[in-house]
């Protein structure tokens, strides 16, 4: 699994689509053609670019991105908590997600005064809890295509 990096990738793959939501976490994901060896050899010739998926994300791979906004999580030890959980909860879905770029996005805030510390273990179980629900969603509609 790569890690998106840049601002364009970012950009490129919340233009995507929402694939799944939860109450705090919206998952976007932008699929990404397979460059096969033909596309490669039309690439060497003079004709179009390749297209700008390409151009941003040089492997086939799954791709994941993070945006952990301030205004959702004001204090930074809360924003890299949750970042920490993103990537650690997508590791256990990576082989079941598609060639695909994907960013979680916090979308709302957690209750502050329900979770009062930043980062708290109830804190850290409800994200984790929700973030599990949220890849599953993603996944679910793919194993159910795959069957018929």
């Amino acid at each position: 699994m790569q890690r998106l990096k840049t601002r364009p990738q970012f950009q490129a793959t919340l233009a995507g689509g929402t694939v799944s939501r939860t109450a705090h976490f919206a998952l976007h994901r932008l699929s990404l053609a397979a460059t096969t060896d033909t596309t490669l050899a039309q690439a060497d010739q003079v004709g179009p670019a390749p297209s700008q998926e390409q151009a941003l994300f040089e492997l086939a791979d799954v791709w994941l991105g993070a945006m952990v906004p301030k205004r959702w999580a004001r204090r930074a030890v809360t924003r890299n908590a949750i970042k920490r959980q993103i990537y650690n909860v997508s590791e256990h879905f990576g082989d079941r997600l598609p060639v695909a770029a994907h960013v979680v996005r916090l979308r709302t805030t957690f209750d502050r005064k329900q979770f009062i510390s930043a980062t708290s273990e109830p804190l850290k179980q409800a994200v984790r809890q929700e973030l599990v629900q949220l890849f599953e969603r993603a996944v679910r509609p793919l194993t159910s295509e795959s069957r018929t």
